[in-house]
């Protein structure tokens, strides 16, 4: 019985994953016509399309290339910044830390049109950093705390022990301390890349044409006979394949991320 119920439990969560994949073989008018469990006219058509015609393809290219430029610039800008509330106090340290917490409290519904007006204003509208520095207002903060946690949990002993060794702050930071923390700043990584990966209105409303994600693009599946149904189902599976990669590379950090971290 212990077994059965987190059986029944897990099959369940992936019901859902498993209906997107059969439905990506199917076509559309087998989705509409009639209920099935597998494709009964199997096809890949809807995978061929995504990946002969540009406007879908670019579309992950699109994504790819901001999430992995807002991640980076996240985990980056947010290591030093982590240390600093760990490690030092300081005039306002924790009304300063709050306020990093309270950008993630706000809907991203609120930051589309000042960053629309801004981008449009300087020129990065519809290109691939404007969506990654969007991004950073939500991915910077909760990188900062996952990685403060981490970092308070280090003895600060281990800082003063590189420098009586002779060790100057970026080389004892580089080479001691951050991989010391490797288990954080994968979960730090992991939530950015996600944040970012899934995100629809900031990246559909800052695109067009030229940087326009694969979210956008699912968007926009209607045609005069109607939505295409298996094509929008194929792209979605799609999707899930950066997180999975992301998640194998990472699988270990992870697991003694949500056991050291505050995550």
């Amino acid at each position: 019985m212990r077994r059965a119920l987190p059986t029944l439990y897990i099959l369940f969560l992936m019901l859902p994953i498993y209906w997107l994949v059969t439905m990506s073989f199917k076509p559309t008018t087998e989705i509409l016509g009639s209920f099935t469990l597998w494709p009964q006219a199997f096809t890949l058509e809807n995978y061929a399309k995504i990946f002969t015609d540009p406007t879908w393809y670019n579309g992950y290219v699109n994504s790819l290339i901001y999430v992995v430029i807002n991640t980076v610039i996240s985990v980056v800008v947010a290591l030093p910044a982590a240390y600093a509330f760990s490690r030092y106090r300081f005039l306002g340290d924790k009304h300063l830390f709050f306020w990093l917490l309270t950008n993630r409290m706000a809907p991203a519904a609120v930051f589309a049109l000042p960053f629309f007006e801004l981008y449009s204003a300087v020129g990065l509208f519809d290109t691939h950093i404007a969506v990654a520095l969007a991004h950073c207002l939500f991915n910077i903060p909760l990188a900062v705390w996952i990685l403060e946690g981490f970092m308070s949990s280090v003895p600060k002993q281990l800082d003063e022990t590189a420098y009586l060794d002779g060790y100057s702050f970026w080389r004892f930071f580089l080479r001691i301390f951050v991989p010391t923390i490797a288990a954080g700043i994968g979960v730090a990584a992991f939530f950015c890349f996600m944040f970012s990966w899934v995100e629809l209105l900031l990246a559909k409303t800052l695109t067009s044409v030229a940087a326009k994600p694969i979210a956008a693009t699912m968007t926009r599946t209607a045609s005069s006979s109607g939505y295409e149904l298996g094509l929008l189902a194929a792209a979605g599976t799609l999707t899930f394949i950066p997180g999975a990669v992301v998640i194998y590379f990472v699988r270990n950090y992870i697991a003694k991320g949500f056991a050291l971290g505050r995550v």
